[in-house]
């Protein structure tokens, strides 16, 4: 006979368990997952809609210089005529009128990628305007530039295409290409490659706003000196964009007080908003683009290291030893197994992210030198009517690059300024992306080679010259050499946060991080005083059950104090065994170790997810198998090392205290039933929580603190 006051609580407990259990599963195949997925979806899902959100509102502003002005013009004869100063001619009222239309449907579809990325507008609502508002602006200035091109009266010897024209066509090609890189988006989000939203960042969904921002920036303050100085509006364009850059050209310069009072805060506001723009692309280049390819490569490090042990027949130091015969044959306990496999995965780390770091400078330099060739090539072209050669554009092109600007190459053509003006909007912010990535790589080799240069010579260390030979071999011949030096000398402090102090301030962006340290001080506190008082009882089931719970809060408080850190902290195979042992897993017991797959995804491929070389299980408490080289090793994921460590104490905290608060709430039913006559079905369980763990019989199983 089943007893009603139990009942519920053993349905809601076992409820718990098996949400607790899935919550955890789900955890484990995300981050599985994370680094398996193609680095073209990551393109997709995240690049390209933060390239559209950059280049969107460029083209919408170079609409606006395609509209304030008439497109051809007529060449004065004589000296010094040229299509610079040329006479307008006025463009036909459908010219206008169409080229208006082109700049609504492209305001409209910036307004809704805009609501979209800042979660104001549904995906499946926002991705059809953007694209087709686009697309249809391409078009229409398209066929505007061919109309122009050849269906009015074609420039001769006395007529000339203005800026506004070469506007118009970099606007219908910018159009084009960011609405194809939100269709392959939407294509990826139909296909389930990824949800339909935008998992960006706060800088990256800032970065569009930022982007229109500037360029708002940027013509306002054109008008404002087309109105001051009597320039032409798109020459003004060229002027503050030269000087926003810190190029400084030098061929338009204020003649006004007022225009060169207007200088001191008009550059210094854009300087810095131009300084936003440049630290959200860095931080979608060089911070997301280098987790996730970051993480495909350490994964194909991972494979090639594999398979190299497989060919020299040393396969069995990645298999878990089970027995005392093959610790005998391998000549190492299972810990020291683990930890020679944790010492591989660092080791392919360290290799990988040397790797990441010079690829990165690889690229972006290539970049770079493409920019710098091709605004070569433009510039000789556009200004042929000055006689460039293209030495001469290479030259151009390199001092603006660098943003020297020594002025004695300058554009003059109709076409080279709106070239210029898109050209130098590409290549600063590249040149910007380099030079952080030589700060890795070129300056942080330099600067190595001086200090070790300065202390064979001029400024000596703490040791002398041939100890210091003797290091410079040492580190050459053995990389691994500082890790394996830094675990020998842990292992003689206590375990937990090694050689951490107590009571540490914890730093953090806003007071989030101190508020929940204070919280999980006071709970410290309080299990702390819970576990003495049950001592005091003699209860030692609640003693070891309250001392769990410390540790779990003492680490986690300390954990907290490595977020953020920069660089992200790296804890050492002893640190990790001590977060695992909290965890629930023994680093010395074999069962949830398991040995590493070569390939992950061809073994998702064939049996359906993840690296599901273990087979299925029905053992709900079965710990899932894993290893230092595979694909569930907390070493292998795009998060940081503290970051996975405080989610999974979190998790363990958060069963813990509520396995805690169910067995109280079923401890006052007990007693609420026997005070009111209803004894137990069950022989020999008339006795109520409390005083099973009272008498020392255990109303729960033994939690021993590792």
């Amino acid at each position: 006979m089943n007893d009603p006051g139990l009942n519920e609580p053993i349905q809601q407990e076992s409820k718990n368990v098996e949400e607790d259990r899935k919550d955890e599963e789900d955890l484990q195949k995300e981050d599985e997952q994370a680094f398996l997925d193609p680095s073209r979806w990551w393109f997709a899902s995240t690049a390209f809609p933060l390239l559209a959100g950059t280049f969107g509102p460029m083209a919408s502003a170079f609409s606006v210089c395609a509209l304030v002005e008439n497109w051809r013009v007529i060449v004065p004869h004589g000296p010094g005529g040229n299509e610079a100063h040329g006479i307008d001619i006025k463009d036909p009222g459908w010219l206008i009128v169409i080229n208006t239309i082109s700049l609504v449907l492209a305001l409209i579809a910036n307004i809704a990628l805009l609501l979209n990325m800042a979660r104001r507008l549904s995906f499946s609502i926002a991705q059809p305007i953007t694209i087709v508002g686009w697309f249809i602006s391409s078009v229409l200035l398209i066929a505007l530039v061919f109309a122009a091109t050849y269906g009015m009266e074609l420039p001769g010897e006395d007529r000339a295409l203005t800026q506004a024209f070469y506007y118009a066509i970099i606007a219908a090609g910018l159009y084009f290409v960011i609405a194809t890189l939100m269709c392959v988006t939407v294509y990826g989000a139909y296909k389930e490659h990824y949800p339909q939203e935008f998992k960006l960042t706060m800088s990256q969904r800032t970065l569009m706003l930022q982007t229109i921002s500037y360029m708002v920036y940027l013509l306002a303050g054109s008008a404002v000196y087309y109105r001051v100085e009597g320039w032409k509006f798109l020459d003004c364009v060229y002027f503050t964009n030269y000087t926003l850059l810190t190029i400084g050209i030098g061929d338009y310069a204020p003649q006004t007080h007022t225009g060169r009072a207007l200088l001191f805060p008009y550059a210094v506001g854009g300087i810095v908003i131009l300084g936003l723009v440049v630290g959200s692309i860095r931080s979608l280049v060089l911070e997301r683009g280098k987790k996730k390819l970051g993480s495909r490569m350490i994964e194909k490090k991972r494979e090639q290291l594999i398979k190299k042990m497989h060919n020299k027949g040393q396969r069995k130091k990645l298999t878990p030893i089970d027995s005392d015969e093959k610790a005998d044959e391998l000549g190492m306990t299972e810990r020291e197994r683990r930890k020679f496999e944790f010492e591989l995965m660092r080791q392919i780390q360290d290799q990988a992210n040397e790797r990441q770091k010079w690829n990165a400078l690889l690229i972006s330099g290539s970049a770079w030198l493409v920019l710098w060739l091709v605004g070569g090539v433009v510039f000789w072209k556009a200004e042929h009517a000055q006689e460039w050669s293209y030495f001469g554009g290479l030259y151009f092109a390199y001092t603006s690059l660098l943003t020297i600007g020594y002025g004695d190459y300058k554009n003059f053509s109709n076409s080279g300024k709106p070239a210029f003006v898109f050209w130098s909007l590409l290549a600063v912010p590249t040149l910007t992306i380099v030079i952080s990535n030589m700060g890795d790589t070129v300056v942080k080799a330099i600067r190595d080679a001086t200090d070790y240069l300065g202390q064979f010579t001029l400024l000596p260390g703490e040791v002398s010259a041939k100890q210091r030979a003797k290091q410079l071999v040492t580190s050459l011949t053995s990389r691994l050499g500082k890790d394996n030096e830094a675990g020998e000398t842990m292992t003689d402090q206590p375990h937990g946060m090694i050689g951490e102090k107590e009571g540490q301030d914890l730093e953090g962006p806003n007071g989030q991080v101190r508020a929940t340290d204070r919280l999980a001080g006071e709970v410290e506190s309080e299990e702390l005083q819970k576990a003495g008082e049950a001592e005091r009882r003699g209860d030692q089931v609640s003693k070891d059950v309250h001392e769990y719970h410390y540790q779990l809060v003492r680490e986690f408080r300390k954990v907290m104090g490595h977020l953020n850190q920069t660089p992200p902290r790296r804890y050492t195979y002893e640190e990790w065994a001590w977060f695992l042992k909290l965890m629930g897993e023994d680093e010395d017991n074999q069962r949830s170790h398991r040995q590493a797959p070569i390939n992950i995804r061809s073994a998702s491929r064939k049996k359906g997810g993840p690296d599901m070389q273990q087979g299925p299980t029905h053992d709900k408490e079965q710990q899932r198998q894993w290893s230092w080289l595979g694909n569930r090793s907390p070493l292998m994921g795009e998060v940081d090392e503290p970051e996975w460590v405080l989610e999974r104490l979190s998790i363990t905290l958060e069963k813990e205290l509520k396995r805690r608060h169910e067995e109280g709430r079923r401890g006052r039913r007990e007693k609420a039933s026997n005070v009111e006559g209803k004894a137990p079905s069950s022989s020999g369980s008339s006795k109520t929580l409390e005083q099973q763990e009272r008498n020392g019989e255990g109303g729960h199983a033994s939690v021993s603190v590792p």
